[in-house]
């Protein structure tokens, strides 16, 4: 017996099943009666049964049915032999008229002619004209009673009174002026606890499932674990080697998570207080972290503009996001789309598809660094903060809501509750000249540009007045404020800040130092946690004492703006640069002719030192 390859075996098989069906090769499969049958009424069923009633064309005149109903409760009119194949129910299309006989020329096609609507409309029944004739006018009472009804909803002796000179109700209401939602009453939150223990700025804080304890991360290159209840340290892990800017709890293991300044990622095994993972890859300082909510995946992101995606148990580099051109500062995880948000410096905002490790949506509406993100527990929405504003958007693709505007500073930190709570925490962006307590010294807040300015030329100063008026009657943040550490509460649905809290700093710290780098609410919703500049951490409550009459909603919508300012507005926008430009020129020229007068000192000199040789 010959014995042939595998290969050779396959191809001979498949000759033969060729051989075998190629008689038959294109000829269509027989058709079952009795299952096309079936699936014609299937089909009739699903897709055209609300059209079923409509008259349909006579398969025979044995089976020519003898009456047919109408739609809107009128009994059909039975047909002659000679008559045409179509079963008309009325002299008009749709809605039948009733009480009119058929003639020569309604019932010789499928609708009607003019010419036999024009006949039918002069043979109506004189109760009927004298019907039409006394119609006026719908009422006002009527309109409303008919506001938004379907004009065929009804049967046609019915459908008449929703019609009236050619034209629905419905045009008729007047549509109600829109109206902006009044903010929902939240009662204020105050200062109640302080706790020190950090040698340096708290740079991170995160709370854990069982709302027993909180982990804080800072510039002094420790971790502290604190008791929630009390406030007292309960454990400190060094292990980081430069500031630490992230820290997460896992809900699924007792694992901590974090994140600093040395490029490093740890897993922290909290039963052993150790370091049992390291997650090597970022090329840069590693700023922010999130834990995702259902799979045993971490997220980071980094100075190097990426954010990368780890398999918590085998440390692998499962995506590295890229697309970002600046710091990615910010990254949060949830369970439904998109599963992964990041926040840059680049003033963008993308939402991820974690399966494909691809951006899904990119957000360009901010205009400066976006450094904080926060997921709202119980809408699909999101929430971005930035010097420019705090925008919320609303998932999965981004759409944008709306603008919260008034904190205007370098927004560092955002968290929101169940109730509807939006915290925004902010540091100090510029330098203020003179006292703040005193109402009776002017205050004007500048960058560090304008101050060189100022001392350079003392005319500086008509220019920052003019500044300020502008500012003044424009309400236009020409300045960004210097925040100075102030916490902003806002009214999620409306945007209303409600309140503004400025806590003291630490004795013994700088006014500079006034500064909030993190927020975050524990489980049960009823306090705050800040991490601050000032080495401290603040823990605020409600107030239970205050009620809706000691401390009410002020709120003023301003829906129109000043219009009457708006030139002043652009042509001092349009002045800025050239006066910016001027001022620049001037400081250049300056330090020219300074040059040039130490220049020809030395000159000077090095001549009378020749002479006296």
């Amino acid at each position: 017996m010959q014995k042939h390859s595998v290969h050779a075996l396959v191809f001979r098989s498949l000759k033969r099943t060729h051989d075998m069906f190629v008689s038959d090769h294109a000829k269509p499969v027989a058709l079952d009666e009795q299952s096309y049958k079936t699936k014609m009424t299937v089909m009739m069923r699903a897709e055209y049964k609300p059209v079923l009633h409509m008259p349909v064309l006579k398969e025979g005149r044995d089976r020519r049915p003898l009456h047919a109903s109408d739609p809107y409760g009128q009994p059909g009119y039975p047909l002659p032999d000679a008559g045409p194949d179509y079963l008309v129910t009325g002299a008009y299309p749709y809605p039948s008229s009733p009480g009119v006989a058929l003639t020569a020329d309604t019932q010789i096609q499928k609708m009607p002619s003019e010419a036999g609507v024009h006949s039918m409309a002069l043979a109506r029944p004189p109760s009927q004209a004298r019907k039409e004739a006394s119609r006026t006018a719908a009422s006002v009472a009527d309109i409303h009673k008919h506001a938004g009804g379907a004009e065929r909803s009804q049967p046609p002796q019915h459908a008449l009174s929703l019609m009236e000179g050619g034209t629905k109700t419905s045009t008729l209401v007047p549509r109600k002026a829109p109206t902006m939602p009044k903010p929902q009453w939240h009662p204020p939150w105050k200062l109640y606890r302080v706790i020190s223990g950090h040698l340096g700025w708290v740079r991170s804080i995160a709370v854990e499932p069982g709302n027993q304890w909180f982990v804080t991360g800072s510039a002094d290159r420790t971790i502290k674990i604190w008791d929630l209840a009390s406030g007292k340290l309960k454990l400190s892990l060094t292990d980081h080697i430069s500031t630490v800017r992230g820290v997460a709890v896992s809900t699924r293991s007792p694992y901590l998570f974090s994140c600093g300044e040395d490029k490093q990622v740890k897993c922290w095994d909290l039963e052993y207080d150790k370091v049992i993972r390291h997650y090597h890859g970022h090329l840069s300082a590693v700023y922010d972290l999130d834990l995702h909510p259902t799979i045993d995946v971490l997220v980071t992101c980094s100075r190097d503009a990426t954010a990368r995606v780890w398999d918590i148990r085998t440390k692998a580099n499962v995506h590295t996001l890229s697309g970002h051109t600046n710091t990615v500062a910010t990254v949060k995880c949830q369970s439904a789309e998109p599963q992964v948000i990041t926040g840059s410096h680049d003033t963008t905002i993308r939402l991820w598809d974690l399966v494909a490790g691809k951006t899904r949506a990119t957000l360009t509406n901010h205009k400066k660094s976006v450094r904080a993100l926060v997921l709202h527990p119980r809408q699909y929405t999101f929430a971005s903060g930035s010097p420019d504003n705090i925008k919320q958007w609303k998932c999965p693709d981004g759409n944008f809501i709306q603008n919260l505007s008034g904190h205007n500073a370098i927004i560092n930190t955002l968290a929101v509750n169940s109730d509807g709570v939006l915290v925004s925490g902010g540091e100090m962006l510029s330098l203020f000249l003179c006292c703040k307590a005193s109402p009776a010294k002017n205050l004007f807040y500048v960058n560090n540009v304008e101050f060189c300015l100022l001392h350079l030329f003392p005319f500086f100063s008509l220019y920052l007045l003019l500044h300020t008026i502008v500012a003044s009657v424009l309400g236009y943040p020409f300045f960004t404020p210097a925040d100075n550490g102030t916490i902003h509460m806002w009214d999620w649905r409306t945007g209303y800040n409600f309140q503004r809290i400025h806590a003291a700093v630490q004795p013994g710290s700088l006014d500079s130092e006034s500064g909030i780098f993190a927020c975050v609410f524990d489980q049960s919703e009823s306090r705050l946690i800040t991490a601050e500049a000032d080495k401290t951490i603040k823990v605020y409550k409600e107030d239970d004492t205050a009620t809706e009459e000691s401390h009410p909603v002020n709120w003023k919508p301003e829906i129109l703006k000043r219009k009457r300012f708006k030139f002043l507005l652009g042509f001092f926008l349009f002045l800025k640069p050239f006066i910016l430009l001027h001022f620049s020129q001037l400081i250049s020229n300056s330090f020219c002719l300074r040059h040039k007068r130490k220049q020809h000192i030395h000159n000077l000199s090095e001549v009378r030192r020749l002479k006296i040789r």
